[in-house]
């Protein structure tokens, strides 16, 4: 069976870039091409020229890919030509092979937003196209609003996309812009426009996940014939984001009808960098990946019930639909009161530790997970810190160093430009291999500001370890939670830290005290004693 083409446009860096609070600079927006090159994707859509000076930068210097980078604008405006339109003349100057154009279809916004007649309208949008093609480009019409205005009058919008189609656009794509279409409709309505003479191979779908359906309305689309399908990495886009490419790219290759019944440019080796990639975007964006991620989450394939995680060790396909491995993730069984021997002995063989049934330390380290938690410990998320735990009971927990004390101090005060600022400072005097070792931290970054006292104890502690320190060159926290898990004047502070190192591997830990700074204390140090374990360096 011969599989048909189906392309994959990727606009994280355009539309991705409208999500609330993200702002990539050129840099970022390099790297992450690169990445999204790597992936294999068709169609990067790099941003619009002459809209802001990042996007007008990155186009000034174009990273070179496989993939097809497209510039993002809109058609010519009313009164005047295509040639002599400097918006439109900004996108093409950007020089890329492809540009996409987008333009109203639905007869509402045309009339009440443009301010001019549907006739109009429909004729910006041809001889933009045309300009585009007639300078050997790629063109791409966005149809925007599509399904909205497909409902309002279906003739004007047929119109408007057949126009495009007639002057050459190699893609029509159909725009969910609000997001509110559902997948039923969106199949419908796919189908009626190439019945009326645009052909699937010619036509694309992009939509907004305003009702969680903006996966599920790109399957019905492609389901109905259309043969392009745009999203961003981690579902980034305006309002709720737009189709997420984490979930949708993986249900393509792997799941049927589309494994066997499409190609794509991403092979399934490439697919293995899927993860990756997911979370690398987070770490641009200073944000915590999302655990319940279809796919590339954290928590995509841990197993918590006893029952789940006994099958699993039997056949992982009786609780996973798809091995972990495919898209780079891993199988993770979390460690909670909850859990049964079948978890503890799968999490302790993932550790490198086999033991039998019959060990006396599997209940001892049951009971200590019990009773850790009743304190306000969780061992659920912070699977390096259980590891430790286990290790403990079983006598194979070796003493990499030892801290004698520490100390943590706050202080405001006034510098010499008569401002109040705040310095903290940590002292941790640990020993290594008999010696003892002080180091003192200042939590004062680069811009003069004082990060905290857990920041400086967590430089203090990681500043001399002696043989160890190349060991943890590579590590850096990239998370900190802090929940109260009690209150009043008995409160307990739970603190739980992410960790990363220059491998990639992430790891959590947990602690937890009366006193805020001790219980990350108790974190930082499950976290480094984690990845001395590892034995690296």
């Amino acid at each position: 069976m011969t599989r048909e083409r189906l392309y994959i446009y990727d606009t994280t860096l355009r539309d991705g870039q409208q999500t609330q609070g993200v702002q990539f600079s050129t840099p970022e927006k390099h790297q992450i091409a690169q990445t999204l090159d790597k992936l294999g994707v068709d169609y990067i859509e790099g941003g619009w020229p002459g809209a802001n000076p990042t996007d007008s930068e990155f186009f000034d210097e174009v990273p070179q890919t496989r993939a097809r980078l497209t510039a993002f604008g809109m058609t010519k405006r009313a009164g005047r030509s295509a040639e002599n339109d400097d918006v439109l003349a900004a996108v093409m100057n950007a020089g890329t092979r492809s540009v996409c154009l987008v333009g109203k279809t639905h007869d509402f916004h045309v009339e009440t937003a443009l301010g001019i007649t549907l006739t109009e309208n429909t004729d910006n949008v041809a001889r933009s196209v045309e300009h585009i093609v007639g300078q050997d480009r790629e063109a791409l019409f966005d149809a925007e609003h599509f399904f909205d205005g497909y409902k309002s009058n279906p003739d004007y919008a047929l119109e408007v996309v057949k126009a495009a189609h007639r002057a050459g656009a190699r893609w029509v794509v159909l725009c969910d812009t609000n997001g509110g279409t559902l997948p039923h409709d969106i199949h419908e309505i796919t189908k009626a426009v190439i019945e009326a003479g645009i052909p699937g191979d010619h036509l694309g779908i992009h939509t907004h996940n305003d009702t969680e359906n903006a996966v599920a309305g790109s399957l019905a689309a492609i389901d109905a014939g259309a043969r392009q399908v745009q999203g961003t990495l981690n579902g980034l886009g305006e309002r709720c984001g737009n189709a997420n490419l984490t979930a949708l790219i993986p249900t393509l290759l792997l799941k049927e009808p589309y494994a066997s019944q499409f190609e794509t440019g991403i092979t399934l080796e490439a697919l293995q960098g899927l993860t990756q990639a997911s979370r690398q975007l987070d770490d641009i964006l200073n944000r915590v990946p999302l655990r319940q991620a279809a796919y590339v989450g954290a928590s995509a394939f841990a197993h918590k019930a006893g029952l789940h995680a006994s099958a699993i060790l039997k056949d992982p396909t009786t609780y996973e639909h798809i091995d972990p491995e495919c898209v780079g993730n891993a199988r993770i069984i979390p460690m909670s009161n909850q859990a049964g021997q079948s978890n503890l002995r799968r999490r302790l063989a993932e550790a490198g530790l086999e033991v039998d049934r019959d060990n006396p330390a599997l209940p001892r380290i049951l009971e200590a997970i019990k009773q850790r938690e009743a304190k306000g410990y969780t061992y659920d998320s912070a699977q390096a810190s259980f590891e430790l735990l286990a290790r403990g009971e079983l006598g194979v927990l070796p003493e990499f160093f030892e801290v004698k004390r520490y100390k943590v101090t706050v202080e405001r005060r006034k510098n010499k430009y008569n401002k109040m600022i705040s310095l903290s400072e940590a002292v941790v005097v640990v020993k290594v291999d008999g010696e003892k070792k002080l180091s003192v931290s200042e939590s004062m970054d680069e811009a003069g500001s004082d990060r905290g006292p857990v920041n400086a104890l967590a430089k203090a502690l990681a500043k001399d370890l002696g043989r160890y320190q190349d060991q943890i060159a590579d590590m850096r926290l990239v998370d900190f939670k802090v929940r109260i898990t009690q209150g009043g004047t008995e409160a307990v502070t739970r603190v739980i830290i992410d960790s990363e190192d220059g491998q990639g591997r992430r790891w959590s830990t947990v602690g937890v005290s009366p006193n805020i700074v001790d219980a990350s204390f108790e974190a930082l140090l499950d976290a480094i004693n984690w990845k001395l374990l590892r034995g690296d360096g």
